[in-house]
């Protein structure tokens, strides 16, 4: 498959046409008969144990169905990597979002004025408000140390390299928690009754829910069904939280009868209760030789998981394996703890904790440099990882890699060493708009990690229709990053078939194999690869079939189906045969693959308001072969924006463990207004086991940004940023304070 009729080309989104005219229907257009309205009713404080529920006197809570824990069927218990979460809190609250009673209502206006009429008593308990307390253990708020997961990774004797080094680096990094901001808030409508339970709504992970509602109501895997609604953005957001609001609208219903109930968050409500990016805490100590070579590195990374594990021991250890970033140390140990806070639980976003360690990284190789007296870019030219080379993992880069390329791509293409000389010239006049030019080189594993993807056992197929067609079933969803499109130029591509033959499911766990959650980069570099298997075997079934003669893909299809019934073929997860992982001492691959990049940022500060604008932005990046020009062009676009809003502008403010800006006038996003132009570059290096050499995109861009603006900071202004977001407040007080 060296020459490609469709992979390689910007083909039509699959469901573009229904998105723009508005004929997409999304969970809240939903029309059912009989359908119930849902409401939450929620805990006030951080901690605190419960003394009494009490419901207003002379409400008619004879019409609303309600529902405490004493309600639920089955085991109380949100299901994802434990049953440490409750679906709704009995006796205690661990956090002020936490769910205790919900209700439901035909009319959706009355049952938001009767979750106003509810009041819990909670005897407010001491709370765990940050890294810093967790760490302290006064209280114990989880197990037995306030830790979900410790991680190790260490090879050779950092401290005995360090002692011999001409710089000695010491500092500490703090990364801020992130709202998703997805397009659409979380809905689900949820029908539940000793027959079934079946839910539909936005998500990204089906199975995740289908796991989630089985062990809430202890019924057969056959008797639980959910089918993802068209989705309006997840970012990570809607991985996990989607499996609460499913067990929260399906209980409704179980209560109700049957009855189907719809619960759709309005923006406040989404933004206050679900899940962000975890906050961190990054101390790096370095040792460099005095020509700028990096001897050592002892790393010691923390989150703030929330009060529930959730997925914060998958995030940490993704964290934890980029902590390093793309660089040689043959001398170094990361050590990395997720940590229980009396917050609303912190879960998946894009990036999954590789922004927050590479944050630190790339800021350290730029404070490094200045040190040494070195320019950031010749210090990453000695240091840059190169094929061949080892990994913090012992992980050998099998790939051919050349980061040298790519940074260099990107300084050429933002002009770094014209500016770098130039701008401080340009900053020592009295104009107070200071200028600055920085960058970062990072990377991105593809898919779950080390064994992740065998656990996982994934499954994808194809089935071809009476009428022609090729229908692609799978589990992955479509949430606006192109799933459906690549699927469908990979599925063509493999039968030599046109696009418009193919059709992609709906995500529907009575229908779909379970080819693993939509997150982790795997989507098109793992899934993607089955696809194509699968349609390699199809297609090989009518050539054996004698079918294929005229190459009309879409009459042998029909022909086989009339003649022989169903045609389906599958092909599931095969790890390739070099990976190699041990699970207890963190050694070994921990990806595949890996996306690589150099981000390049051009800046102006204005001293008199301390803002920050972003001038220019290069984004040049190694993604294998670029299967969909368009969509991989805006999957980094979107990414870059993320990145530059969390690195400037996106600023979480906690308030006794809530977050008090939960609305879009006061919790402050990047707009076009505030966007440069982004340019997006691709060097191509196709993977031997990723769809027409592909390789997962989706997470590398929000991984880059915070750092480059950074770092561009730093030569703007002489300072040494060392937290995002670099909000104007915070750049006034680094600057005028010293």
């Amino acid at each position: 498959m060296n020459d490609f009729a469709h992979i390689g080309r910007s083909v039509q989104r699959k469901e573009g046409r229904a998105k723009v005219t508005g004929a997409a229907s999304f969970t809240d257009d939903l029309r059912i008969e009989g359908l119930l309205h849902g409401a939450t009713v929620r805990s006030r404080v951080p901690r605190g144990r419960i003394t009494g529920i009490h419901f207003e006197e002379g409400f008619p809570w004879a019409e609303f169905v309600i529902v405490t824990a004493r309600d639920i069927p089955g085991k109380n218990a949100v299901a994802h990597l434990m049953l440490d979460q409750p679906c709704l809190a009995d006796g205690v609250v661990n956090h002020a979002e936490e769910p205790i009673v919900l209700l439901a209502h035909p009319d959706p206006l009355r049952v938001q004025d009767a979750r106003e009429r509810v009041r819990v008593d909670v005897e407010p308990l001491p709370a765990v408000l940050g890294i810093e307390e967790s760490l302290r253990c006064d209280p114990v708020i989880w197990g037995q140390d306030n830790i979900f997961k410790t991680i190790l990774i260490a090879k050779g004797d950092p401290e005995a390299a360090a002692a011999l080094g001409h710089l000695r680096l010491d500092a500490t990094y703090h990364t801020g928690a992130q709202e998703h901001v997805y397009i659409e808030p979380n809905a689900i409508i949820g029908e539940a009754s000793a027959g079934g339970v079946l839910v539909r709504g936005s998500m990204q992970c089906p199975y995740y829910v289908h796991h989630a509602l089985h062990e809430l109501f202890q019924l057969p895997l056959e008797k639980v069904r959910v089918v993802q609604v068209e989705t309006g953005g997840g970012f990570g957001g809607k991985e996990d939280y989607p499996s609460m609001l499913a067990c929260h609208a399906a209980l409704l219903s179980w209560k109700a009868g049957g009855r189907p109930v719809k619960i759709a968050y309005d923006r406040e409500e989404d933004m206050a209760c679900t899940t962000k990016r975890h906050p961190s805490r990054t101390r790096i100590r370095s040792a460099f030789a005095a020509d700028g070579t990096l001897l050592s590195l002892d790393v010691e990374f923390l989150l703030d998981g929330g009060a529930y594990m959730t997925l914060s021991p998958v995030v940490l250890s993704r964290g934890a394996l980029h902590a390093s970033g793309p660089y040689r140390c043959p001398d170094l140990r990361i050590r990395a703890r997720a940590l229980a806070t009396n917050t609303p639980p912190h879960g998946a976003f894009r990036g999954f904790g590789a922004p927050q360690s590479l944050f630190a990284i790339e800021r350290h190789m730029d404070e490094a440099a200045q040190r040494l007296g070195l320019d950031p870019a010749d210090l990453r030219r000695k240091n840059l990882l190169c094929t061949g080379d080892a990994m913090a993992t012992g992980q050998i880069m099998r790939d051919e890699v050349d980061l040298v390329a790519l940074m260099d791509r990107a300084l050429t293409e933002i002009r770094y060493a014209e500016k770098r000389a130039a701008y401080p010239v340009l900053n020592a006049t009295d104009d107070p708009v200071k200028r600055g030019v920085g960058f970062s080189v990072f990377m991105h594993g593809g898919g779950f990690t080390g064994s992740g993807e065998t656990m996982l056992n994934s499954v994808a197929a194809l089935e071809g229709t009476a009428e022609g067609q090729v229908r692609v079933l799978a589990a992955s969803t479509e949430m606006g990053q192109g799933a459906n499109t690549v699927f469908a130029q990979v599925a063509a591509e493999a039968l030599q078939a046109p696009v418009d033959l193919i059709v992609v499911a709906p995500p529907d766990t009575g229908l779909v194999p379970n080819s693993g959650p939509t997150v982790a980069s795997r989507t098109t570099q793992v899934v993607g690869k089955l696809v194509l298997d699968a349609g390699l075997a199809m297609r090989k079934t009518l050539l054996e079939a004698g079918l294929l003669q005229d190459g009309d893909v879409g009459t042998a299809i029909r022909t086989y189906v009339a003649r022989h019934g169903a045609l389906r073929t599958e092909s599931r997860y095969q790890k390739p045969d070099f990976v190699e992982w041990d699970d207890a001492t963190y050694r070994g691959d921990a990806y595949a693959t890996y996306a690589w990049a150099c981000y390049a940022a051009d800046l102006r500060v204005d001293l008199v308001s301390y803002e920050t604008q972003v001038a220019d932005f290069v984004a040049v990046q190694e993604v294998g072969r670029v299967l969909n020009p368009t969509l991989a062009a805006g999957q980094i676009e979107g990414g870059v924006a993320q990145g530059i809003g969390w690195g400037l502008n996106e600023e979480v403010i906690w308030r006794q463990g809530s977050m008090a800006n939960h609305q879009m006038s006061n919790y402050l996003i990047a707009t076009a207004a505030d966007l440069p132009r982004i340019r997006v570059f691709f060097e191509e290096r196709p993977y031997a086991y990723g769809p027409g050499g592909a390789k997962g995109l989706g997470e590398l861009p929000m991984d880059g940004p915070a750092p480059a603006l950074l770092n561009a900071v730093q030569h703007a202004l002489q300072v040494v940023p060392r937290q995002v977001p670099m909000t104007p407040e915070v750049l006034m007080d680094l600057v005028e304070g010293g």
